[in-house]
């Protein structure tokens, strides 16, 4: 095999050696614990699936091309990324982090940076369709190795047929060639001693997966790449029988062969059935057969029409040499029957029933997780109430968040290796600080929208209710939390920003004394532009009553 190529990442924090447990590593990638050869190597499925990563993978691009298929894809893809004008598809969020400010930004810049070498703002629905459909997705950090400092350089796409993550178990004796993990510490019982395990990539060009030992590679350009230089994004869904990353087209392919059979012994059996056909029964009398035949199939040429319609020319042309299944039957009669007889055979029955097709069709649509009124369009868009929302739509919602959490883990590992790299970071604080880090996605759901604003309206009308008993039954703190629901952080901010626009004379202190007739707090008005002043009639020299001044107020 070729020499490892790319970069490692260390990680200084070892487990202690006091921490010990029988039980191997876990691993939510698809990748199994191989030995030392065959981990390339074909299976027999019984079900006639798949019988490699290849197949799988080349049977996940067919079916994203059926119709069906690719509208349920779409639907998918185009709510997770919705591109605007003016936003990117997706922002970090550094929110809840506990770091400085000058971190913060640092993380900012080089997360837009990533977002710039990936081309996010223009690819994104080409990336993140073929993540969903191939169900994985692979990224070469290439960084300049005699500067690693200056973080990646530029992510280039793999092929997710030309690339396997391996994780290769070392036996380093021939005693230890058994199936097992690892063996009994006989200092101490619980603490196993697990072989050695190489994790890398395998890159072949060859667009196919070999079945030989992966060490007579070196000649057929299969490379072998460090862990830390690729980026792979899987998408959650295993085969825990046999161990492979799934789509989450998977559950769909037996539906979609059962439609497609359907659809084409339909197809068929109208052809065949559709026409009525006629039966001829000519006399033939007394005729030897060789005769008879002769006079049946001049009887047949002379009165046979055979129109054909050509579809490339536009022309009708009379096609008798030619004899067809859905042609008219014609059979000799002896003497003594009925003599010469025409009779019809009528077409089949019941053409228009496609009851079975609309099974199936609700079937595979049920299996590409996306609502079925979306995809009939039978059912226009409603702007309703709430209450009128389907269910469906509200899984759907929930799911593609869940499509959305999974994708992002490509974000978190690209801005992981470029924070390290450029020492912004160390491995140890990137752990703990990656669980405060979020990915916000452009939201374009009108559904939750509308959930969003009827509960607003709801608990705006509660809080109206509970008014009266504000101070005597109920207290602020117990309102906000309880019925507005807000959170510790939204209070603060909430209070921050109404002490702020106060102070801006943007809304009067509602604690301010009130003037009994205009109803205007007395001392915040001084700082409001309450509009122009109204200004008084000039007073004539002739006039001799006093103007009359405003009442309520002191002078």
């Amino acid at each position: 095999m070729a020499k490892l190529f790319g970069f490692s990442i260390e990680d200084n924090e070892k487990q202690p050696p006091s921490v010990v447990s029988p039980v191997p590593p876990n691993n939510e990638d698809g990748v199994d614990h191989y030995l030392s050869s065959g981990f390339f190597g074909s299976y027999v499925d019984i079900e006639g699936v798949y019988r490699t990563e290849f197949d799988l993978l080349k049977r996940y691009r067919e079916m994203s091309l059926h119709p069906e298929c690719d509208s349920a894809i779409e639907d998918v893809v185009n709510e997770a990324i919705v591109v605007d004008t003016n936003d990117s598809p997706v922002e970090i969020e550094l929110s809840n982090l506990n770091a400085s400010d000058g971190i913060k930004k640092k993380i900012r810049e080089e997360f837009k940076y990533i977002l710039e070498l990936l081309d996010f703002d223009r690819k994104a629905h080409e990336i993140y369709r073929n993540w969903y459909i191939d169900g994985r997705l692979y990224y070469h950090k290439v960084i300049d190795m005699k500067n690693p400092q200056e973080g990646i350089q530029e992510l280039r796409y793999i092929d997710a047929m030309k690339m396997r993550y391996v994780r290769q178990t070392k036996k380093k004796s021939r005693e230890e060639t058994n199936l097992r993990l690892g063996n009994l510490n006989n200092d101490n019982p619980m603490d196993y001693e697990f072989p050695e395990v190489e994790e890398y990539f395998i890159y072949n060009p060859k667009t196919s997966y070999p079945t030989t030992n992966p060490s007579s590679m070196g000649g057929h350009g299969g490379i072998k790449m460090t862990k830390d230089s690729i980026t792979y994004c899987t998408s959650g869904l295993v085969d825990r029988n046999k161990g492979n990353t799934l789509s989450y087209l998977h559950k769909a392919i037996k539906a979609l062969n059962q439609l497609r059979m359907i659809e084409d012994s339909l197809v068929i059996y109208r052809l065949s059935r559709a026409p009525e056909r006629r039966i001829f029964y000519i006399d033939v009398g007394n005729l030897p057969k060789v005769k008879a035949e002769q006079y049946l199939r001049d009887v047949m040429m002379r009165y046979r029409n055979k129109l054909v319609y050509d579809a490339s020319t536009g022309e009708i042309r009379d096609d008798k040499k030619f004899m067809s299944m859905l042609e008219d039957f014609w059979l000799p009669r002896r003497e003594g029957g009925r003599g010469t007889e025409i009779s019809t055979l009528p077409g089949g029955q019941n053409l228009g029933e496609i009851t079975d097709i609309e099974y199936f069709k609700k079937k595979l649509y049920k299996s590409l997780n996306v609502p079925i009124s979306r995809i009939e369009g039978d059912g226009g868009f409603n702007l309703g109430r709430s209450s009128e929302i389907l269910r469906d739509e509200v899984k759907f919602s929930k799911f593609v968040g869940r499509l959305r959490k999974r994708f992002s883990a490509m974000f978190s590992d690209m801005l992981k290796t470029q924070l390290i790299l450029k020492n912004i970071v160390t491995p140890e604080d990137w752990d703990t600080m990656s669980e405060h880090i979020q990915y916000d996605f452009l939201y374009d759901n009108h559904f939750a929208e509308l959930k969003e604003s009827e509960l607003l309206n709801e608990r705006l009308n509660s809080l109206q209710a509970a008014e009266p008993y504000i101070g005597k039954y109920y207290s602020q703190d117990y309102v906000r939390r309880k019925i507005l629901r807000q959170t510790d952080v939204e209070i603060l901010e909430q209070d921050e920003l109404i002490e702020k626009e106060i102070k801006a004379g943007i809304i009067p202190d509602p604690n301010a004394p009130v003037d009994p007739q205009t109803g205007m707090p007395i001392d915040s008005t001084a700082g409001m532009d309450l509009g122009k002043p109204v200004m008084e009639p000039e007073v004539d020299g002739s006039s001799t009553e006093a103007p009359e001044m405003p009442k309520g107020g002191e002078i």
